[in-house]
């Protein structure tokens, strides 16, 4: 991510979170504008083009999207195009993680990122799922459809949205990568950050809530903890926070107790 990526994200998500008006149907709105500016080359070029003035991008999004979304979606949208992006791509990602990031605050007493792990696993766990939201070949509306059909019930409606929405949208991207990165969007939008905890057994609430506080102070932030059980870890525990690793399972000691004896 380029520098003048990173300064227009921090003007967009400042732009969303000073918004009066965020509900569902303006995250819909911002999935809807990712996935057509990213399908167009000439719309997105126009967007994201530099030597163009930021007025005339405004223009283009009052003209696309103007007669077809609401207010607050139009504005977030013509931030987001005022902005100098690194490229074109950049600039679809950036709506898109707007959009993540409305559908979390449409849910403020829901456990979106808790959702969105859960449904990590269960396309982990399902070859078959995975084949086919990873699919090139496989048509996107359907892909959408199947995870309406796997998650009813078991999430919310903004999670519903964030998941579908992403798998038919990858842009070369795999769909456990898509889920974890909507997962850290939602941490952050919250001012937190997610761990994920890999044990031999489960963790009861006490231990949760200690190794919880533990990470929140190293962090500087409030950790929560998504749990994976593998008895391979024997004891023990390994904790994943973005690319930061902290493996303190008897499996790591005994691997590195071989390494040391054949060495």
């Amino acid at each position: 991510m380029g520098s003048a990526t990173t300064q227009a994200l921090a003007a967009t998500t400042a732009a969303l979170d000073a918004a009066s008006s965020v509900d569902l149907d303006t995250a819909r709105e911002l999935f809807a504008a990712a996935r057509i500016v990213g399908d167009s080359p000439q719309l997105s070029g126009a967007l994201a083009d530099p030597a163009a003035a930021p007025a005339a991008r405004s223009r283009v999004v009052s003209d696309v999207f103007g007669a077809a979304f609401g207010k607050t979606t139009l504005s977030l949208l013509t931030t987001a195009v005022e902005q100098r992006w690194s490229n074109e791509s950049e600039l679809v990602d950036g709506i898109e993680e707007l959009a993540v990031r409305a559908a979390a605050i449409s849910a403020p007493g829901v456990d979106v990122d808790g959702e969105l792990f859960s449904a990590s696993r269960l396309v982990a766990e399902n070859p078959e799922v995975e084949l086919a939201l990873g699919s090139r070949l496989g048509d996107d509306s359907a892909k959408g459809a199947l995870i309406e059909t796997l998650l009813r019930g078991r999430a919310s409606e903004a999670t519903i949205l964030i998941v579908s929405s992403l798998v038919q949208q990858p842009r070369e991207r795999r769909v456990r990568q898509l889920l974890s990165n909507a997962m850290d969007i939602v941490a952050d939008q919250r001012g937190s950050i997610v761990a994920t905890v890999v044990t031999a057994t489960p963790l009861n609430a006490a231990q949760s809530e200690r190794l919880s506080a533990v990470l929140s102070r190293r962090y500087g932030k409030q950790v929560g903890l998504n749990a994976v059980i593998d008895p391979a870890v024997v004891g023990g525990l390994r904790v994943q926070i973005a690319d930061d690793v902290i493996d303190a399972s008897v499996a790591a000691r005994l691997t590195d107790l071989r390494q040391r004896l054949a060495g």
